[in-house]
């Protein structure tokens, strides 16, 4: 298990280690679509990524906010 501080971290990990030894035949379609909007920039929502993340292994997002007052 490995752990990233938000899913676009995580996505961007999995675009460099997971999807370039993925058969060509699974990156057709939206998976292609969701690389070249992320790799130029043509925006990709979180959700979305978390959607591919969630059909290629298990991905569990926990929010955490500290709040100090002066």
């Amino acid at each position: 298990m490995k752990t990233f501080a938000s899913v676009e971290e995580a996505f961007k990990w999995f675009l460099v280690n997971i999807y370039p030894s993925l058969p060509p035949a699974t990156k057709k379609g939206k998976l292609t679509t969701a690389w070249k909007d992320y790799t130029y920039n043509q925006g990709i929502s979180e959700k979305r990524m978390k959607d591919i993340l969630a059909e290629f292994g298990e991905i569990n997002v926990k929010t955490v906010v500290s709040f100090k007052p002066n």
